[in-house]
Protein backbone atom coordinates (compact mmCIF):
# COMPACT_ATOMS: atom_id res chain seq x y z
CA UNK A 1 0.00 0.00 0.00
CA UNK A 2 1.14 3.74 -0.79
CA UNK A 3 2.72 5.40 2.00
CA UNK A 4 -0.47 8.07 1.73
CA UNK A 5 -2.57 5.54 1.84
CA UNK A 6 -1.21 3.97 5.05
CA UNK A 7 -1.19 7.33 6.99
CA UNK A 8 -5.17 8.00 5.66
CA UNK A 9 -5.84 4.59 6.99
CA UNK A 10 -4.37 5.05 10.76
CA UNK A 11 -5.95 8.38 10.88
CA UNK A 12 -9.24 6.93 9.54
CA UNK A 13 -8.45 3.86 12.33
CA UNK A 14 -7.91 6.23 15.39
CA UNK A 15 -10.91 8.32 14.49
CA UNK A 16 -13.37 5.28 14.09
CA UNK A 17 -11.83 3.80 17.48
CA UNK A 18 -11.68 6.34 19.87
CA UNK A 19 -14.16 9.67 18.88
CA UNK A 20 -17.37 9.62 20.76
CA UNK A 21 -19.63 10.63 17.77
CA UNK A 22 -22.42 8.86 15.89
CA UNK A 23 -19.87 7.86 13.08
CA UNK A 24 -17.80 6.22 15.21
CA UNK A 25 -16.89 3.37 17.25
CA UNK A 26 -15.70 5.02 20.22
CA UNK A 27 -14.20 1.82 21.91
CA UNK A 28 -11.29 3.76 23.81
CA UNK A 29 -12.85 7.56 23.64
CA UNK A 30 -10.65 10.91 24.27
CA UNK A 31 -11.18 14.01 24.00
CA UNK A 32 -11.97 16.13 20.93
CA UNK A 33 -8.41 17.19 21.51
CA UNK A 34 -7.28 13.56 21.77
CA UNK A 35 -9.20 12.83 18.66
CA UNK A 36 -7.50 15.43 16.61
CA UNK A 37 -3.88 14.92 17.62
CA UNK A 38 -4.14 11.30 17.67
CA UNK A 39 -5.53 10.90 14.27
CA UNK A 40 -2.28 12.55 12.94
CA UNK A 41 0.02 10.86 15.91
CA UNK A 42 -1.20 7.36 14.43
CA UNK A 43 -1.30 8.40 10.72
CA UNK A 44 2.67 8.85 11.25
CA UNK A 45 2.29 4.94 13.21
CA UNK A 46 0.74 3.55 11.04
CA UNK A 47 4.65 4.20 8.74
CA UNK A 48 6.05 3.03 10.98
CA UNK A 49 6.82 -0.31 9.83
CA UNK A 50 8.14 1.26 6.75
CA UNK A 51 11.18 2.65 9.05
CA UNK A 52 13.22 -0.46 7.51
CA UNK A 53 13.54 1.35 4.06
CA UNK A 54 16.02 3.45 3.55
CA UNK A 55 14.88 5.15 0.59
CA UNK A 56 10.98 5.34 1.34
CA UNK A 57 8.74 8.24 3.00
CA UNK A 58 10.01 7.75 7.05
CA UNK A 59 13.53 8.04 5.32
CA UNK A 60 12.75 11.95 3.90
CA UNK A 61 10.71 12.98 6.45
CA UNK A 62 12.87 14.60 8.93
CA UNK A 63 16.22 14.79 7.95
CA UNK A 64 19.05 13.90 8.52
CA UNK A 65 17.57 12.27 11.85
CA UNK A 66 14.42 10.45 10.10
CA UNK A 67 17.37 9.19 7.49
CA UNK A 68 19.67 7.55 10.60
CA UNK A 69 16.92 6.11 12.32
CA UNK A 70 15.37 3.88 8.63
CA UNK A 71 19.01 2.94 8.61
CA UNK A 72 19.36 1.60 11.77
CA UNK A 73 15.61 0.11 11.65
CA UNK A 74 16.50 -1.81 8.59
CA UNK A 75 19.93 -3.30 9.82
CA UNK A 76 17.90 -4.64 12.65
CA UNK A 77 14.97 -5.79 11.50
CA UNK A 78 16.05 -7.88 8.56
CA UNK A 79 15.57 -5.43 5.73
CA UNK A 80 12.39 -4.15 4.27
CA UNK A 81 9.33 -5.98 4.97
CA UNK A 82 10.98 -7.99 7.91
CA UNK A 83 10.43 -8.02 11.08
CA UNK A 84 9.30 -4.24 11.16
CA UNK A 85 5.43 -5.98 9.31
CA UNK A 86 5.25 -8.47 11.91
CA UNK A 87 3.56 -8.90 14.73
CA UNK A 88 6.22 -8.64 16.99
CA UNK A 89 6.96 -5.69 15.19
CA UNK A 90 4.01 -4.04 16.48
CA UNK A 91 4.67 -5.64 20.23
CA UNK A 92 8.09 -3.90 20.51
CA UNK A 93 6.69 -0.79 18.79
CA UNK A 94 3.91 -0.45 20.91
CA UNK A 95 6.53 -1.08 24.20
CA UNK A 96 9.04 1.51 22.65
CA UNK A 97 6.11 4.38 23.03
CA UNK A 98 5.13 2.83 26.40
CA UNK A 99 8.69 2.80 27.26
CA UNK A 100 8.90 6.79 26.12
CA UNK A 101 5.90 7.24 28.43
CA UNK A 102 8.02 7.14 31.30
CA UNK A 103 10.19 9.76 30.46
CA UNK A 104 9.18 13.14 31.46
CA UNK A 105 10.93 15.96 33.07
CA UNK A 106 8.92 18.22 36.06
CA UNK A 107 8.37 22.39 36.05
CA UNK A 108 6.95 24.83 38.15
CA UNK A 109 4.54 26.09 35.79
CA UNK A 110 3.41 23.38 33.82
CA UNK A 111 3.87 20.10 36.10
CA UNK A 112 4.98 17.25 35.07
CA UNK A 113 6.28 17.43 31.24
CA UNK A 114 5.85 14.30 29.58
CA UNK A 115 8.66 14.61 27.07
CA UNK A 116 9.33 10.85 25.55
CA UNK A 117 5.94 11.21 24.04
CA UNK A 118 6.63 14.76 22.84
CA UNK A 119 9.56 12.96 20.94
CA UNK A 120 8.06 10.33 19.77
CA UNK A 121 4.74 13.00 18.64
CA UNK A 122 7.60 15.25 16.75
CA UNK A 123 8.63 12.05 14.80
CA UNK A 124 5.36 10.63 13.87
CA UNK A 125 4.02 13.82 13.16
CA UNK A 126 7.02 14.69 10.47
CA UNK A 127 5.61 11.30 9.12
CA UNK A 128 2.16 11.41 8.52
CA UNK A 129 3.02 15.45 6.94
CA UNK A 130 5.39 14.09 4.80
CA UNK A 131 3.25 10.98 3.07
CA UNK A 132 0.38 13.11 3.01
CA UNK A 133 2.21 15.46 1.07
CA UNK A 134 2.07 18.42 3.34
CA UNK A 135 5.97 19.21 3.67
CA UNK A 136 8.30 18.83 0.98
CA UNK A 137 12.03 17.11 1.55
CA UNK A 138 14.68 19.58 2.58
CA UNK A 139 12.49 22.20 4.10
CA UNK A 140 12.23 23.27 7.72
CA UNK A 141 8.42 23.13 8.25
CA UNK A 142 8.50 19.21 9.14
CA UNK A 143 10.33 20.24 12.09
CA UNK A 144 8.29 23.39 13.35
CA UNK A 145 5.16 21.96 12.20
CA UNK A 146 5.95 18.75 14.40
CA UNK A 147 7.68 20.36 16.96
CA UNK A 148 5.09 22.84 17.24
CA UNK A 149 2.36 20.37 17.82
CA UNK A 150 4.05 18.45 20.10
CA UNK A 151 5.34 21.60 22.48
CA UNK A 152 1.77 23.08 22.58
CA UNK A 153 -0.04 19.52 23.62
CA UNK A 154 2.88 18.87 26.52
CA UNK A 155 2.36 21.88 27.49
CA UNK A 156 -1.35 22.82 27.80
CA UNK A 157 -2.74 19.07 27.08
CA UNK A 158 -0.12 16.72 28.75
CA UNK A 159 -2.84 14.16 30.02
CA UNK A 160 -3.34 13.52 25.89
CA UNK A 161 -0.06 11.76 26.40
CA UNK A 162 -1.17 8.76 28.05
CA UNK A 163 -2.78 7.09 24.30
CA UNK A 164 0.73 6.91 22.79
CA UNK A 165 0.99 3.23 23.47
CA UNK A 166 -2.17 2.62 21.78
CA UNK A 167 -2.41 5.11 19.11
CA UNK A 168 1.41 3.51 18.28
CA UNK A 169 0.29 0.34 17.94
CA UNK A 170 -3.38 0.55 16.35
CA UNK A 171 -1.05 2.87 13.27
CA UNK A 172 1.34 -0.48 13.17
CA UNK A 173 -1.70 -3.14 12.80
CA UNK A 174 -3.77 -0.87 10.53
CA UNK A 175 -0.39 -0.72 8.38
CA UNK A 176 -0.04 -4.77 8.53
CA UNK A 177 -3.44 -4.62 7.44
CA UNK A 178 -3.17 -2.89 4.20
CA UNK A 179 0.41 -4.91 3.19
CA UNK A 180 -1.75 -8.09 3.99
CA UNK A 181 -4.44 -7.05 1.33
CA UNK A 182 -1.56 -6.18 -1.68
CA UNK A 183 -0.16 -9.29 -3.47
CA UNK A 184 3.45 -8.74 -1.59
CA UNK A 185 1.63 -9.68 1.72
CA UNK A 186 3.66 -9.68 5.15
CA UNK A 187 5.83 -11.85 6.95
CA UNK A 188 3.07 -11.76 10.25
CA UNK A 189 4.95 -14.76 12.52
CA UNK A 190 8.57 -13.35 11.35
CA UNK A 191 11.04 -14.32 12.59
CA UNK A 192 9.63 -17.45 12.02
CA UNK A 193 9.20 -17.72 8.05
CA UNK A 194 7.82 -20.76 6.63
CA UNK A 195 7.97 -20.70 3.20
CA UNK A 196 5.06 -22.81 0.57
CA UNK A 197 6.44 -25.81 -0.72
CA UNK A 198 7.03 -26.46 -4.63
CA UNK A 199 3.87 -28.22 -5.39
CA UNK A 200 2.04 -25.21 -3.67
CA UNK A 201 3.72 -22.82 -6.52
CA UNK A 202 3.17 -25.06 -9.08
CA UNK A 203 -0.47 -26.29 -9.02
CA UNK A 204 -2.31 -24.22 -5.80
CA UNK A 205 -2.83 -21.13 -7.88
CA UNK A 206 -5.32 -19.79 -5.20
CA UNK A 207 -3.53 -20.82 -2.21
CA UNK A 208 -0.04 -19.60 -3.87
CA UNK A 209 -1.57 -15.93 -3.98
CA UNK A 210 -2.43 -16.49 -0.04
CA UNK A 211 1.17 -18.20 0.56
CA UNK A 212 3.85 -16.67 -0.79
CA UNK A 213 7.35 -18.62 -2.12
CA UNK A 214 8.83 -16.19 0.58
CA UNK A 215 6.53 -17.36 3.38
CA UNK A 216 4.35 -14.02 3.67
CA UNK A 217 0.79 -14.30 4.04
CA UNK A 218 -1.07 -12.16 1.72
CA UNK A 219 -5.14 -11.64 0.80
CA UNK A 220 -4.55 -9.88 -2.32
CA UNK A 221 -8.07 -8.01 -2.81
CA UNK A 222 -6.39 -4.75 -3.27
CA UNK A 223 -3.78 -6.20 -6.03
CA UNK A 224 -0.50 -4.41 -6.15
CA UNK A 225 0.30 -1.26 -4.05
CA UNK A 226 -1.22 1.78 -5.87
CA UNK A 227 -3.68 -0.33 -7.46
CA UNK A 228 -6.77 1.21 -9.06
CA UNK A 229 -8.94 -1.30 -5.98
CA UNK A 230 -6.72 0.99 -3.41
CA UNK A 231 -7.92 3.91 -4.48
CA UNK A 232 -11.33 3.38 -4.88
CA UNK A 233 -11.06 1.77 -0.84
CA UNK A 234 -8.88 4.57 -0.14
CA UNK A 235 -10.98 7.18 -1.18
CA UNK A 236 -13.78 7.08 1.26
CA UNK A 237 -11.31 5.80 4.03
CA UNK A 238 -9.67 9.23 3.59
CA UNK A 239 -12.20 10.96 3.50
CA UNK A 240 -13.59 9.57 6.72
CA UNK A 241 -10.53 10.75 8.51
CA UNK A 242 -11.19 14.24 7.52
CA UNK A 243 -14.87 14.31 8.76
CA UNK A 244 -14.04 12.63 11.86
CA UNK A 245 -11.03 15.21 12.49
CA UNK A 246 -13.47 18.04 11.57
CA UNK A 247 -16.13 17.13 13.37
CA UNK A 248 -13.56 17.01 16.61
CA UNK A 249 -12.27 20.57 15.79
CA UNK A 250 -16.18 21.59 15.42
CA UNK A 251 -17.18 20.07 19.00
CA UNK A 252 -14.02 21.52 20.52
CA UNK A 253 -14.69 25.00 18.88
CA UNK A 254 -18.05 24.79 20.62
CA UNK A 255 -20.09 23.72 17.87
CA UNK A 256 -22.83 21.31 18.67
CA UNK A 257 -22.12 18.75 15.44
CA UNK A 258 -23.41 15.77 17.47
CA UNK A 259 -26.81 17.28 18.69
CA UNK A 260 -27.02 18.76 14.96
CA UNK A 261 -26.31 15.15 13.24
CA UNK A 262 -28.62 13.82 15.99
CA UNK A 263 -31.64 16.35 15.49
CA UNK A 264 -31.12 15.80 11.37
CA UNK A 265 -31.47 11.71 11.63
CA UNK A 266 -34.34 12.16 13.68
CA UNK A 267 -36.11 14.73 11.31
Amino acid sequence: MMGGHHAASGAAAWVAVTASTPIALGWYPVSDVGVMTGALVCAGAALLPDADHHSGTIAHSLPPISEGVTRVVAAVSGGHRAGTHSLLGVVVFAAIAWVAGLVSVPTERFGELLVGPGIMAVLLVAFALRALRLTRKGTVWPWLSSVGLAVLVAAFAPEEWYWMPFCVGLGCLVHLLGDLLTTRGVPLLWPVRIRSPRWVRRRALVLDDLWTPRGNVSVPLLGDAGSWREWVVMTPVSLYAVVGVGWAALQQMGFDVTGAWQRLAGW
